[in-house]
Parts: C-alpha cells; sequence; structure tokens
C-alpha cells in the first residue's frame, strides 16, 4: 500500500523540493523520507509557523507522488541527458539554475559536491539519503500555501521528522482534496517562501537551518 509522508518545511527556497522545469526532485535534505519511500507513495511539505510570508501552519507547500526513485549516483548518471538543468550554475542570473540539486558530481567514483546550495557541513546529511524521489505529478504552492481542510489537519505537525504511519487513515482523503484544488499538475502555483542570499554564500543559503532540523529524523 501507498504511504503519505509528511513533515514540515522550515526553509522553502526551492531547492528541496525542487519543483522548476515540470518536474519536482528531492535529492537533498530529508534523508529519513528518501531512503524509504517507493513509487506511488505521496510526499507533502507542509508550512511553517515561522514561514517568510507569514503562520504558514495548516498549509500545504507541495505534494508529490513519487514515480521514479533513482541513487544518487544514478541520478547524476543522468542528468546530461534527462535533465541538465538539475546540474546548479551558480553563476546563472536565473533562480531556477542556481537552486539545481544535483549537487552530487559521481563521475570520479566518489562522490563530489558541486558549487550550489549546500555547503560541506551538509555533505553527510545529503549522502546518508541515498536516493532521490522524481515526479512529474505534483502541486507546489509555495508562499501561496494552501490551506488544508479541517478533517485533515491531523496530518501537521511542527516537529522534527517526518509522519508516514499515522497518515494511513487520511491517504485516500488527502489525495482525493489535493487533486480537486488546481485542474493541472506539474506546474508552479506559486514562488518558494525563502529566497537564497546568494552575496552571502558562507552561510550557505539556508541548508544550515535544514541540517539542524535533519538531524533528528523519526517515522511515526
Amino acid at each position: 500500500m501507498p504511504r503519505l509522508f509528511t513533515y514540515t518545511i522550515r526553509v522553502d527556497d526551492g531547492a528541496a523540493p525542487n519543483p522548476f522545469h515540470g518536474m519536482c526532485s528531492l535529492a537533498i535534505c530529508k534523508p529519513g523520507i528518501r531512503r524509504v519511500a517507493k513509487r506511488n507513495d505521496w510526499i507533502a511539505g507542509l508550512g511553517s509557523t515561522n514561514a517568510p510570508s507569514g503562520d504558514l501552519s495548516g498549509h500545504l507547500v507541495y505534494a508529490m507522488r513519487v514515480e521514479e526513485v533513482l541513487s544518487l549516483r544514478d541520478y547524476d548518471l543522468q542528468a546530461s541527458t534527462r535533465w541538465l538543468h538539475r546540474i546548479p550554475n551558480i553563476r546563472s542570473t536565473a533562480l531556477q539554475e542556481r537552486l539545481g540539486d544535483c549537487i552530487y558530481d559521481f563521475s570520479g567514483g566518489a562522490p563530489v559536491q558541486r558549487a550550489g546550495v549546500h555547503g560541506p557541513r551538509n555533505v553527510s546529511i545529503d549522502l546518508s539519503g541515498k536516493n532521490v524521489l522524481i515526479s512529474k505529478d505534483f502541486y507546489y504552492f509555495g508562499s501561496r500555501a494552501a490551506k488544508l481542510p479541517d478533517d485533515l489537519l491531523s496530518i501537521c505537525h511542527q516537529t522534527q521528522g517526518h509522519r508516514s504511519n499515522s497518515n494511513a487513515p487520511y491517504f485516500d482523503q488527502f489525495v482525493s482534496w489535493v487533486r480537486s484544488l488546481v485542474a493541472t499538475p506539474g506546474q508552479l502555483y506559486g514562488w518558494p517562501d525563502h529566497i537564497v542570499d546568494w552575496n552571502s554564500l558562507s552561510a550557505c543559503g539556508g541548508c544550515i537551518t535544514r541540517k539542524l532540523d535533519d538531524e533528528f529524523d523519526p517515522d511515526c
């Protein structure tokens, strides 16, 4: 049976998840989810009480139905032919190109971190996730997060880590609700809530905050 994974997004900057170019991928952060999620599972990112645009608790930032699960190595090896736009280019003027989440280069065997939204302090967390989750069947709302109906608020939590087992009673209801929100999946219906300060890369954008969030990642 497919599962519904939910977690609170502390830093929604367009890198994790990366919803650009008609594809949603989760390739960095959230290692606990990336290790165990399978095809047809749903991943739902919930809003934070301290989001830049205000209190987004009780709101859905994005949801994706996992269509493909690849190892980090395979994600990189296929990037040049399938998703070149996922290789970060921090010199680009386009936010989407800077935020590419294929930040680990496996061409030499051992992974080498490319310049991007993450830095050396994030390597162990990123690599521990092992896999990349990919979907073209997704809904991304960003700073225009969609308010959850009252009967789905039980999937919300502001704690660290994620939930899946306790979401089982709400799976069908959640999917039906998401499908009813907009007619066409695979598009952006909002913009990331946090814009990385690329002039202060020593702070590594929002990655330090995400690292702290991912150090404790139980499933319940």
